[in-house]
Formats: C-alpha cells, sequence, structure tokens
C-alpha cells in the first residue's frame, strides 16, 4: 500500500498542477489498477472554502489516495441562473487542494465532459422535482448526469458529498444504489461559520448587511431545533416558527420530510429531516438540519 502512494504521488505530482483531459485521468487509471489500496473523489465546482476542505481531508484519512475534481457543471444551471459570474479561483483552488491532501486534481473543461448528442440522467419523477427540483426543474437531471460521468471516470472506492446539500446527496446515493455502482457514497457533516451561516461558495455573493440577513437562515433552524429539545415535534407549529424567523426573506420552501423527502405530520427523531431555501437580495440560499 505504501509502494502503490509512492508511485501514485511520482505520476500525480506533475499532473496536480492541471489534468485537464479524460485521457489523463485514464493513464493514472491504469497505472493504479496494477496495485492495491482505496481512492477517495470529492467532485466540486471550485471556489473552495473550509467545508471542502473537511471532504478533501475526511478522504485523504481514509483513503490511500484523494482526486479532487474542479468543474463548473453547465447542465445543473437553469437559464438565468449564474453559471457565467458563479466564483472560479483555480490558483487557489490549487493550493488549497494539496494542502488538504488531495493527490490528483482534475480541472476538465466542457468540451472533456460533455459532446454531441448527448445520454442524459433523469432525475426520479417525484423526489427530484420537488423542493429544490421544483424551484429549479432539471436541476438534479444534471447534478446526476455529471456525477456519474466522474464517478464512471475515476472509479473511487468512496464519493463525499457534504450534507448541506441534502436532497442531492438523497438523490445521488439513490442512483448510486440502483444504478448498482461500486462507490460508498459517503457523507460529510455541514460547516457553519462562528455565527451560524452555513459555508457556501455563494456567499461570496453577499454583501455585509445581505450576509446579516442571511443569518436568519441558520437561524430558523436553529429554533426548529429548539422547539424540538422541548418536545414540540408538530411539522406545522415547527414550520410556523421558521417562517416568523425567516421573516422578511422571500422564501421558496420550508419543508418537514423524512429521509426520503416525503412529508410528514411531525418530527421523528433520527429519521427526519428540515430543508430550507430562501432569496437574500439576489442570492438564493439552502440549508438544512438532519434531526
Amino acid at each position: 500500500m505504501v509502494q502503490w502512494r509512492r508511485v501514485f504521488a511520482i505520476i500525480a505530482v506533475k499532473a496536480l498542477k492541471a489534468v485537464r483531459s479524460v485521457e489523463s485521468v485514464a493513464e493514472l487509471l491504469a497505472a493504479r489498477s496494477e496495485m492495491s489500496g482505496s481512492v477517495g473523489f470529492v467532485p466540486t465546482m471550485g471556489a473552495l472554502h473550509a467545508g471542502h476542505m473537511s471532504l478533501i481531508r475526511q478522504a485523504h484519512e481514509e483513503n490511500d489516495q484523494v482526486i479532487v475534481s474542479i468543474f463548473v457543471n453547465p447542465t445543473q444551471f437553469l437559464p438565468g441562473e449564474d453559471f457565467e459570474r458563479y466564483p472560479r479561483k483555480e490558483q487557489a483552488d490549487r493550493l488549497l487542494c494539496k494542502s488538504a491532501g488531495c493527490d490528483l486534481l482534475f480541472l476538465p473543461p466542457i468540451e472533456a465532459i460533455y459532446g454531441a448528442d448527448e445520454p442524459v440522467v433523469k432525475a426520479p419523477a417525484v423526489s427530484g422535482y420537488i423542493l429544490e427540483g421544483h424551484e429549479r426543474p432539471g436541476h438534479f437531471d444534471g447534478v446526476l448526469t455529471v456525477v456519474l460521468k466522474l464517478l464512471g471516470l475515476t472509479r473511487p472506492t468512496r464519493a463525499y458529498f457534504g450534507k448541506k446539500d441534502a436532497q442531492q446527496l438523497i438523490l445521488i446515493r439513490q442512483m448510486a444504489d440502483r444504478f448498482f455502482l461500486p462507490t460508498e457514497i459517503i457523507a460529510a457533516e455541514t460547516l457553519r461559520q462562528k455565527d451560524g451561516l452555513a459555508l457556501s461558495s455563494r456567499n461570496e455573493y453577499l454583501s455585509d448587511t445581505q450576509r446579516t440577513e442571511a443569518l436568519k437562515i441558520s437561524q430558523s433552524l436553529f429554533e426548529a431545533s429548539r422547539l424540538i429539545k422541548q418536545g414540540r415535534s408538530e411539522s406545522a407549529a415547527i414550520e410556523a416558527a421558521m417562517r416568523q424567523v425567516l421573516a422578511p426573506l422571500a422564501i421558496d420552501y420550508v419543508a418537514i420530510t423524512d429521509r426520503a423527502l416525503r412529508p410528514i405530520d411531525a418530527i421523528v427523531k433520527g429519521e427526519s429531516l428540515i430543508l430550507v431555501a430562501a432569496r437574500v437580495g439576489g442570492v438564493r440560499l439552502i440549508d438544512n438540519m438532519w434531526v
């Protein structure tokens, strides 16, 4: 296993600076196939923050090698969304990946991932078109398509996703299960700043005033947690209290569901989710709590 790490590191050291082609990854995988050891994969869209670093470090601790991809996936953005202005910080991201224990960084151009007359993965007709899927119809088709492509390309032992994108995580797990993929999907806890704001690349869009307003999102979840600790479990009462905290933000949804995203009338500890999406100015943010 030590020998495997040494050989892969020698191959990957230069490629870590800029591995952009599918062929380059395939060559590394071919070299890896003759050796033993586990591979952790962390797919990202870049503009890395402490939440991403936590995923990479966890992958580093639990695997012999770590692959990170940075790809702003056009198929998961709807017309009029922020694809063109989504934060891109390649140089800074490279340094962060190296410091967190990344062995191979994959930065493909769009044409390396997508071609003409593409097959697509369709999100589930129900769970893929509620909540985020309702607000952003077709979004999860793009997410699942690119994740399937990246898993097929990197063939990792484990792939790491944050719990902050709860619906995405659930749908990716379902895809891996129903498509009989060999990769284990690992869920990592949401990281927050000291004041409670969940880490997100889109936080960069917020002005100082908007950032203060954005705290209402996490505060609404903390209020839900407080009520649950007091013994309250009724979904309607908890949702009403959350909406009071969120006011006057533009709320896309507040939802209380089971772990399959089905609405529930009452919280069941260890089996429930509370999800919220709201807009702060022109910035749309999501957050959740796994109860």
